[in-house]
Formats: structure tokens, sequence, C-alpha cells
């Protein structure tokens, strides 16, 4: 019945003005500043006009954002090889932030439909247009830049992660052997979803739109768009998206997000997290570029990219902002049910994205996993360097399991990250202590931790990768 009423078509209230509220003002300003201050055509201009070569010879940024910088490897690799791997560095970070930014413009698309329907959120609807405009052309500047940069490195090497690819545990394993056939074909399917994930998606879809029943008025016309169309509820598997939760519990999310308001409003602290990290990488560029231009030294053009690039993020960042920290205060308070699942998922966003620390990508506040060390395997055995694999495995070791100077500086990235989140989920009365303190976070800022975490991880993986070799 409930699931009926939310594919009615809703009519939308006449366009109004919003509100004249603070934080309407502010959606206001921004949406027209950003408007008049668009770089994109820039960003755009300089993806387009990209050549390698022309920049193969300057840093990006200062050395420390280069991948294994602080490392025993980074030490005693040549000149030229560091400026690679400070290219390499940008590549990486902007390949996950384009992923993410593809994120965003779904969600920007699922939330603008639930504020459409309530009706006086016009501005914000154009702004949150008119960014989602944006990331498409910020995207294909990354992407056109990064696949220059990786091809004139490495090749073909690291385009892609294939290496777990080809084993399963499961296969001999004594659950395998021990489990009947039907019960196996229900929770596992060589061909599309499983019986049990149908059912499980279809669960957790009725519980999402039976406690928010009362608020289907509201429901997003880009889910009902979907719907009609017979096509699933976004989950993105890469990026920060992918990092966050399982896909199941993603679609669970945004079904809360694209019908009650509150939790409209409550993805844009989610969405905050992405910009802090972002700004968090990315303003260090943008101090470059302002070195480089004073003295009036080249620019590389990823720099510039950099630079360009947060102007224009800057008002993506005020939007969710003030829709999180202010704007959620429009609508009535926030059931307990809708509290619980902010909480969740803010929670699900610590523990598994900004749980740790990477002594191997300084700034990236994640712990270090496998497939990031199939990544550095596989940069280990290309032309880049040209080991092999044992050789590769012990540098590996020594990088990720030996303290040294990248930690050190990974401490430096966590630590302003760290304090950015407080800051803004330090005011959502809302939101459960430890996700107002960043309580996991700050737990993860450590380097006993992190090496403890590495050498677990990092011993799985050695063996897994000479097993196969064998």
């Amino acid at each position: 019945m409930i699931a009926t009423n939310l594919e009615s078509k809703v009519q939308f209230p006449p366009r109004t003005e919003p509100p004249q509220t603070k934080h309407a003002k502010i959606v206001e300003r921004t949406y027209h500043n950003n408007k008049d201050s668009d770089y994109t055509e820039k960003l755009k201009e300089l993806g387009e006009n990209f050549n390698y070569a022309s920049n193969s010879n300057y840093y990006w940024s200062n050395p420390d954002l280069s991948l294994l910088y602080g490392t025993p490897l980074y030490d005693a690799v040549s000149p030229s090889q560091k400026l690679a791997l400070n290219h390499l560095y940008w590549v990486g970070n902007y390949n996950h932030t384009a992923v993410s930014e593809a994120t965003t413009s779904i969600y920007n698309m699922v939330t603008t439909g639930v504020f459409r329907a309530v009706g006086g959120y016009d501005t914000l609807c154009d702004e949150l247009e008119f960014e989602t405009e944006q990331e498409s052309h910020h995207i294909r500047t990354f992407q056109r830049i990064g696949f220059k940069t990786k091809m004139a490195i490495v090749g073909k090497t690291i385009l892609g992660n294939s290496l777990y690819g080809t084993t399963s545990k499961e296969d001999s394993s004594w659950v395998k052997r021990l489990t009947p056939q039907p019960i196996r074909e229900f929770f596992v399917s060589s061909q599309g979803s499983s019986p049990y994930t149908i059912y499980r998606d279809s669960a957790l879809s009725a519980i999402a739109k039976t406690m928010l029943g009362d608020k289907k008025q509201y429901y997003s016309q880009y889910l009902k768009d979907l719907d009609a169309r017979g096509e699933p509820v976004p989950a993105p598997a890469d990026g920060l998206g992918g990092r966050i939760a399982a896909r199941h519990w993603l679609r669970f999310f945004t079904i809360h997000w694209g019908i009650s308001p509150f939790m409209a409003c409550q993805y844009y602290s989610l969405r905050y997290t992405a910009n802090a990290i972002l700004k968090n990488q990315e303003y260090p560029y943008v101090r470059y570029f302002r070195e480089l231009e004073h003295k009036g030294e080249y620019i590389p053009t990823p720099t510039a990219v950099s630079n360009y690039h947060l102007l224009d993020e800057a008002f993506h960042t005020t939007i969710s902002q003030t829709i999180a920290k202010d704007m959620y205060k429009d609508f009535p308070k926030p059931t307990a049910y809708e509290k619980f699942v902010a909480g969740q998922a803010i929670y699900m966003m610590q523990r598994n994205l900004l749980s740790g620390l990477s002594g191997v990508f300084p700034g990236r506040c994640v712990y270090d996993d496998p497939m990031l060390m199939v990544f550095f395997l596989k940069l280990l055995k290309s032309p880049l360097f040209g080991m092999e694999t044992k050789e590769a495995l012990n540098w590996m070791e020594q990088c990720f399991c030996q303290e040294h100077e990248g930690f050190n500086v990974a401490l430096k990235y966590h630590a302003s990250l760290l304090e950015s989140m407080r800051k803004l989920f330090g005011r959502l009365d809302y939101q459960w202590q430890i996700n107002r303190e960043m309580g996991v976070m700050a737990a993860g800022g450590s380097i006993s931790k992190a090496l403890e975490n590495n050498h677990k991880t990092f011993k799985e993986f050695s063996q897994t990768v000479l097993a196969q070799e064998s």
C-alpha cells in the first residue's frame, strides 16, 4: 500500500521565494556568487589542453603529497622517480575525487526531488542542479589528466586491480563442503543477485518506507522515475560512497534521503565529509599554486586545476554546511527512528572511511587495505621500478609495516581533518555523542594501531600473492 502511494504523482507547489531565514540568504548569495565566478570553463580548457611532457619535469605540489613519501623506498629512489610519485599521488587523489563527485551528482538529484516537493527552496534546488552540471566537467578534466599521466608513467600496468579476482577462499572452505547445495544457491549466485540479496533489499526498503510513511508526499521524483523504469535505488561501489557501507546499506540510507526532508538535510552532513576530505588535501595545492604565482615561476597544469577546482568547490562546501547545520531546523524535529538512522550512517562513515592512517598515501585518513596493496605491488612491478615480486614485497613490508616519516605526515593531515569534522558534527544536536566528537576517527589517529593493522593485512596479502605465483 505504501509503495503504491509513493509512486503516485506528487503535485509540486508553485515556485516561491525561500523563507527569509539567515541560512536561506546564505544559499541565495552562494548560488549567485557560484554562477558569477564559475571556473568550470577554465578547468575544461586546462583538461583539454593538458600535455604530460610539458608538465613532467615539475613537482605538482610540495613533495610530501607524493606516494610513498617518507618511506624507506622513497629515500632510495631517483629524482625522476620521486617526480613520478608526486604526479601519481595527484592522479590517485583526483581519480578518487572524480568517482566521489559522480556519486554526489546522484545524491544531489535525490535530495533536490525532496526539496522541490516541500516547496519554498527553489534557489537551493537551482544551486544543487548547477553543482551537478559543474561536477560533470570537473570529472572529465580529472579523468583526462589522470589517464594521460598514468599512460606516460606506467602504461596500462596499474589500470585496474584484478589480482584478487582469480581466486576464491570459499571454493575450498569447509563451509562450502558442509553446506547443502540449495542453501548455497539461496545465498550465493553466479548470475546477478541471489534470492537472499533480493529479499534482504526488499525488506530494508519496506522498513524505510513504512517508518517514513507519513512523509510519502515528499518522495523524490528522481527515485520515483527509477521505480517507474524498474531500476534499483542507486548505491555506489567506488569512491567515498563505496567505502562508507555495503551497497545494500547505502540503498537503505538513500531511500531515507529521498523521502524525509530532515534526512535529506542529514545527507549533507555526509556530503560535507567529502568536501572536508577534499579541502584537506587540495588546499596544499592551492598554497603551492600561490607560491609559484608569487615567484613568477611555471605553474604545472594539474596544480592550476587544483586551485580553480577548490574555488568552485568552496561554494559546494558552504551549501553542505548550511543545509547540514541550519536548514534541517526548518522541519519538524526528527523522530527517534530518523535519529537512529542518521546516527548509524555517520557511525558507519567513521568506522569504514576515517578510522585509520596510511603511511604510503599521506593525507589519506583511511587504513591501508588489500586493494591499496594491490595497487602498490603493480606500481613496483611496473616499468617505473621494474621489480620482481619478492623484491617488491620486501620493500612494501618496510613501507607498510615499519614506522617512518610518512606516518607522521599522515598524522598532520589527520589532525587537520578531525578538527574540521568536529566543527560541523559538534553542532548537530540530534547526532550520537560518538559522532559529534568524531570518536572513532579520533581513535584511528594512531601510528601503532596503523602498524598493527598493516602487519596483519600485509601478511595475508603477501601469502596470497606468493601462493598465486607458486
